[in-house]
């Protein structure tokens, strides 16, 4: 069965996730924003959520992290929790 490793950074407003994408994008450290900004717990350990298989996330997760580009920053992605940028650090 196929498992992923990825990182995110949850926020409640979609500005806000665009102003990080935007940093993101400039070369800013993920997982230092991702501890400063992130409204889940994972925020503490820079966003990273560890090895997770399909369905164990929200599908609007699942669908980025298990069919888009590893190594690249998705979003903002809505889901039931707020807005998310999602980085995809591995699959197998």
């Amino acid at each position: 069965m196929t498992t992923a490793r990825a990182r995110h950074i949850l926020v409640k407003e979609k500005k806000d996730c665009l102003d990080l994408l935007e940093q993101v994008n400039a070369g800013a450290d993920f997982a230092a924003l991702a501890e400063k900004h992130s409204q889940c717990p994972s925020g503490k350990k820079g966003g990273d959520l560890g090895e997770f298989r399909p369905g164990m996330m929200v599908k609007e997760f699942d669908k980025v992290v298990f069919s888009g580009n590893l190594n690249e920053v998705y979003g903002p992605i809505k889901t039931q929790f707020g807005f998310h940028l999602i980085e995809i650090l591995e699959r197998k």
